[in-house]
């Protein structure tokens, strides 16, 4: 595989959020859902799949704080970077109450230096966002006077996932899943664009087994998801010491046989895939976390995405339950999983 090297950036920030990029107040939860809280673990899931295909990848905005353009558009320039993927969600009025103005679309800027190649790069993502989302196609535009497409030596696409004033996309801002699948969909349509093959997420056949010594991207991958996990990891393709005690940490923290060797079922839980295990109060770990992600997503509120599986989020599994017409026992069972794993969906807007 030539040697791609990949930009990933994320708009604006969490920690302080970002002025005005924020959905209206989101009913159940009385808080506004912001647009970093979609942009940044789209991204993140961006990042795993291209190190899952080999790639070598950027992050372009590492911090959760906002940065300005001028200083994101210098770490590009200063790369040499084969593209650029910027993730973002669109908003449509003033911002303050819910609207019908609804779906996806994809930017590049015919001033860009390489506008021919941003073009066909965004119409690769945009048609496989198309075919992978529920999303409506708003089309694929044009946008000038944005640093990340205008200013950029190397192609760029900016994707809009959805729009923070409809109700429903709002929603889909806070879902893994959603994340996940925006994210891949759009990987596949930048393979697309290099002419390489794409490595499925969700196989764990396209793993690779790790251990002490091992080197390369899936090193790096495994050490990109522990980071993201909360743990303070050198993410630089060698599985070494470090490496090893973490993994042995979070293999003890998930209920895993802590051998410090990166198996199907430790690549399973740092990826949150199906089957997924029974949860009940008093459960702890990646499952609960990507738990209580979705009932968030679906307007139940869990009180902190911590991974413990406390009173609160015992009476949103039972709201969620009775309200989905299925036995109110506050377990995760099967029944539930099938429920609660559903992209999209949850609560209505109140009338």
């Amino acid at each position: 595989m030539a040697n791609y090297y990949i930009g990933a950036n994320d708009e604006h920030g969490q920690n302080p959020p970002t002025a005005g990029k924020r959905t209206p107040v989101m009913p159940y939860l009385n808080v506004p859902f912001y647009e970093n809280q979609f942009n940044r673990p789209a991204k993140n899931k961006f990042i795993e799949g291209c190190l899952r295909n080999g790639l070598r990848v950027f992050d372009v905005k590492p911090e959760i704080t906002d940065t300005s353009i001028s200083e994101r558009v210098r770490r590009i320039n200063r790369q040499g970077l084969t593209l650029l993927v910027t993730f973002a969600y669109n908003a449509f009025g003033a911002g303050q109450t819910f609207n019908n103005v609804a779906g996806v679309s994809t930017f590049y800027d015919p001033t860009n230096g390489n506008a021919t190649q941003s073009r066909i790069l965004s119409e690769e993502v945009y048609t496989q966002l198309l075919e992978g989302t529920t999303q409506r196609g708003v089309g694929v535009g044009t946008l000038q006077n944005v640093g990340v497409l205008r200013s950029v030596n190397c192609p760029s696409t900016l994707v809009e996932a959805g729009f923070m004033t409809n109700f429903e996309e709002a929603k889909l801002m806070l879902d893994p899943d959603f994340q996940t699948e925006v994210a891949e969909e759009t990987l596949l349509g930048v393979c697309n664009y290099l002419g390489i093959g794409y490595v499925p997420r969700n196989n764990l056949a396209n793993y690779q087994l790790l251990r002490l010594g091992t080197r390369g991207n899936f090193v790096m991958l495994l050490q990109f998801l522990l980071w993201q996990n909360g743990y303070d990891i050198d993410i630089d393709g060698i599985f070494g010491n470090q490496t090893s005690r973490y993994v042995v940490d979070f293999q003890q923290r998930n209920g895993l046989v802590a051998d410090g060797i990166v198996g199907n079922n430790t690549w399973r839980t740092l990826l949150a895939l199906p089957p997924r295990p029974t949860l009940r109060q008093g459960s702890r770990g990646v499952y609960v976390a990507y738990l209580q992600q979705k009932l968030t997503s679906k307007l139940y509120p869990v009180g902190e995405i911590d991974g413990i599986f406390g009173s609160a989020t015992k009476n949103a599994v039972m709201e969620f339950q009775r309200e989905t017409g299925i036995g109110v026992d506050g377990i995760v069972g099967a029944v539930t999983w099938q429920n609660v794993e559903k992209i999209g969906g949850g609560r209505p807007l109140p009338r």
